[in-house]
């Protein structure tokens, strides 16, 4: 049996505010062709299919345009996608009764029993071969938010150590891992228990496990603090193989068959060298057998130029082998994205306009400029910039200032609770 893995397609990205709708459509008829290749059995999506919980219309109708098209081409083919954090849980289900009928399963959210249980049986996928005989099954978890999984009866379910000293106190991260743990446990007892001898289980999930390696700037925080990480010693050996969405560089965790496939796209110029791709994993019996990385071809370019002095930057940009705009028969649509970091002696008004002077007549974007100070010999002039500090970080700094100390534990956890209650709000915000 044979599986695609991927994840993290961020569908709507306005990337410096501009759109990549062309490049998601380019990847989207790609893995078309890719699926009617590759003859797959199934499909796996691990979540944030679109990069915002209210997506534009164009981002929906490059999904819904794509899983037409998958069916269209490949009618056997089973399709499974679960929500991630940058989705709304309730608009990915939304037409799930639709989508049944091009053999897509769409699941955004988990739901409870009266009695404080998970619903895990309806997250469990079959996932049959062409002949229609059911050689495994997707254990699919969509993405967890805290307040679905801490607090109330079932937390209070959760916890079976009621002995614990009252002085241990938890924090948020601790209850929502626990949360997420007990969730993840009882999906995978349920599977073991409905799968026939010979058939493997496939878990797929939107997390942060522990060790793996995030991106500098594009993968937003699941828990303010970072204490949101569960360990790869939670999937059982059973578990025949691990398909996770969230952290966009490729990778695995603890073992081979942990796998995050990575995002199709580099989100920001920092992943611009990862090495973006679809897995294909080949299964027999109840193991993985092969699992085949399968390149993405890259439809825009990105480039950075620096960071250098003032004078370099513009030497650089000036030299480049950027196409002249009156000859690439290329539309602007499909011209490089540019970074430019600049490093200044002094704040300079002028900058733009010479860094565009220079870049006149290439056929180039220019999206972003950053600039830092020259004078980096102390920590106090380190030049960073605020998207590289987290809203907590800028607290503790500027405490530390104007207080000469930096701030007491309980004003910091104070600070945390009050990060997670917005972003909580920004996360429910998911009507449809």
């Amino acid at each position: 049996m044979k599986l695609i893995h991927t994840a993290d397609w961020h569908l709507g990205q306005r990337f410096h505010g501009q759109s990549r709708h062309n490049e998601h459509r380019d990847f989207l008829d790609w893995l078309v062709a890719t699926l009617d290749e590759r003859q797959p059995d199934a499909l796996l999506i691990a979540g944030d299919i679109f990069d915002v919980i209210n997506p534009s219309i164009a981002a929906q109708s490059l999904l819904y345009d794509f899983l037409i098209k998958a069916h269209e081409h490949l009618p056997q083919l089973t399709i499974v996608m679960i929500a991630g954090n940058h989705d709304s849980g309730t608009r990915v289900e939304l037409p799930a009764p639709l989508l049944r009928r091009l053999n897509t399963h769409a699941l955004g959210r988990i739901l409870w029993h009266d009695s404080g249980e998970p619903d895990v049986d309806r997250l469990i996928v079959p996932l049959p071969d062409r002949h229609g005989l059911i050689r495994a099954w997707c254990l699919a978890l969509p993405f967890l938010r805290p307040a679905e999984v801490t607090g109330g009866p079932a937390e209070a379910a959760s916890t079976d150590t009621p002995q614990a000293p009252a002085s241990e106190a938890r924090t948020a991260g601790d209850s929502y891992v626990r949360g997420m743990v007990r969730v993840h446990e009882a999906l995978f007892e349920a599977g073991i228990q409905k799968r026939a001898p010979g058939q493997a289980l496939i878990a797929m999930s939107h997390a942060h496990l522990h060790g793996a390696s995030v991106s500098e700037h594009s993968e937003r925080p699941i828990v303010i603090g970072g204490e949101e990480s569960l360990s790869a010693a939670l999937f059982p050996p059973e578990v025949a193989y691990v398909a996770l969405g969230h952290l966009h560089k490729p990778q695995r965790v603890g073992s081979d068959h942990i796998r995050y496939s990575g995002s199709p796209l580099a989100m920001d110029f920092s992943e611009t060298h990862y090495p973006h791709q679809v897995l294909e994993v080949i299964l027999e019996g109840e193991h993985v057998s092969e699992v085949t990385s399968l390149p993405i071809p890259r439809s825009v370019a990105m480039h950075r130029v620096g960071p250098l002095s003032l004078d370099d930057v513009l030497d650089a940009l000036a030299s480049a082998d950027f196409p002249d705009d009156t000859q690439t028969g290329l539309p602007r649509e499909q011209w490089p994205w540019l970074d430019v970091r600049v490093i200044l002696d002094a704040p300079r008004v002028d900058l733009r306009p010479l860094v565009e002077q220079a870049l006149k007549g290439k056929a180039v974007r220019l999206v972003s400029i950053t600039t830092r100070m020259a004078r980096a010999s102390t920590p106090e002039h380190t030049g960073e910039s605020l998207d590289a500090l987290g809203p907590a970080e800028l607290f503790a700094r500027t405490w530390a200032r104007e207080f000469g100390d930096a701030p007491p534990d309980e004003v910091m956890q104070d600070v945390q609770a009050l990060l997670q209650t917005l972003h909580d709000d920004e996360s429910s915000e998911d009507t449809p």
